[in-house]
């Protein structure tokens, strides 16, 4: 898939307030400082499209991003914001859930993962709710040009054994950086085939 348009549409808290168009939404959420939006960035090819922070937890808002005119990128508020006010991760918490429970035009959730980590709970406590709510999502490993090869297969080894636990088999994983965009023709090729098989 080329990404030839990408453009931002609308922000809100409330997921009935999200686009009206009866196209399918691929959602992007992750721990904060977890390199979304560098991977959103690099994914439409658009440096400026979504705002990249040191400060983690820039993201306070559901996104949405119209790309080619067919399918929307949602950019998603982050899970785990350490120095949130307790309020303000509860009220953005329970609009995330809303909106992942309730938006029929949700196909799909991209779950990011700090690649250079040991498996975090939040992370896989977030995908086993995703797997009971039955909210189909991949993995997206981000960060791996931070680490050696054999780091990565490492920690990569290590969420497999936790999350076979409770999943009888992996979803599908990606391994990307944003710097050397790598894992950028995987993943769009995924949400291509994706959308391919709901218009048959």
């Amino acid at each position: 898939m080329k990404i030839k348009s990408a453009e931002f549409v609308i922000s809100n808290t409330d997921y009935r307030k999200s686009p009206t168009e009866d196209m399918p939404e691929y959602a992007f959420i992750g721990r904060s400082n977890v390199g979304k939006s560098s991977l959103i960035n690099m994914l439409t090819g658009n440096k400026k499209l979504a705002k990249t922070s040191s400060k983690p937890g820039k993201t306070q808002l559901i996104n949405h991003f119209l790309i080619n005119e067919d399918w929307f990128l949602v950019d998603l508020p982050g899970y785990g914001f350490a120095k949130a006010p307790k309020s303000s991760r509860v009220k953005w918490e329970n609009f995330i859930v809303e909106y992942m429970m309730n938006r029929k035009q949700l196909v799909h959730t991209f779950v990011l993962i700090d690649s250079r980590h040991a498996p975090q709970k939040i992370d896989l406590e977030f995908m086993n709710w995703c797997g009971e709510k039955q909210i189909s999502f991949s993995i997206i490993f981000t960060k791996m040009d931070k680490l050696s090869s054999n780091e990565l297969q490492k920690n990569m080894a290590k969420y497999r054994k936790e999350m076979l636990k409770y999943w009888e088999e992996m979803p599908p994983v990606f391994i990307t950086s944003s710097s050397s965009q790598i894992g950028k023709e995987k993943v769009l090729k995924y949400i291509e085939h994706v959308n391919e098989q709901m218009r048959k």
